[in-house]
């Protein structure tokens, strides 16, 4: 009897070993909603970090029109497309930019999202993000939400309050990227002639 004729444990074979391949994981997508009106770089920070823990991120861009915002959506989709190029490529992987005017918890399951990434500055956060964590989980226990706490350079930023700093003249150059300061800069212009 050769080593190729002997009788093998019931369920294996002998000869020539055949590659084993593991079932395919789901892809673990996150959805990283919010306004960007304007990009922040604490906004590129926590898409930056949350592009180490995921397959696919998906950053979706709230209409926001209750926030009368600087700039519309369309212009809002584009910045953060323009801005977060270097971080998709650099993490070879897909971060892709929707505009969205749903409930959140309806935007996650149409993107395939089974978390939701949010950034947290400080305690004030806090609040607002526990009640909607509450809200959300209600209607879709099967979407897990993330925080991610703001990076120690980045927890006093607030798109608000740039707008605020940049209206008033300062100096808003280390709160965003290159681009958002310049297209800033250039609406508060338009609207002052």
């Amino acid at each position: 009897m050769n080593e190729h004729t002997r009788s093998a444990p019931r369920g294996l074979r002998l000869g020539k070993a055949e590659p084993l391949t593991e079932p395919a994981k789901p892809q673990r997508i996150g959805l990283y909603p919010g306004t960007f009106d304007p990009v922040t770089n604490g906004h590129l920070d926590v898409i930056a970090r949350a592009a180490r823990l995921l397959d696919k991120l998906v950053v979706g861009v709230s209409i926001s029109a209750g926030k009368g915002p600087m700039f519309s959506l369309e212009e809002r989709v584009e910045l953060v497309e323009a801005e977060i190029a270097s971080i998709a490529k650099s993490n070879g992987m897909v971060i892709e930019v929707r505009p969205f005017d749903t409930l959140l918890i309806d935007f996650a399951r149409k993107v395939g999202a089974s978390m939701i990434v949010r950034g947290l500055r400080a305690v004030t956060d806090f609040d607002f993000e526990f009640q909607m964590f509450g809200m959300n989980y209600r209607m879709a226990p099967d979407i897990e939400t993330v925080y991610l706490m703001a990076s120690e350079r980045h927890q006093f930023i607030a798109s608000r309050l740039v707008k605020e700093v940049a209206m008033l003249g300062g100096d808003i150059a280390s709160f965003v990227p290159s681009l958002t300061l310049d297209r800033v800069m250039k609406r508060i212009r338009e609207n002052r002639s």
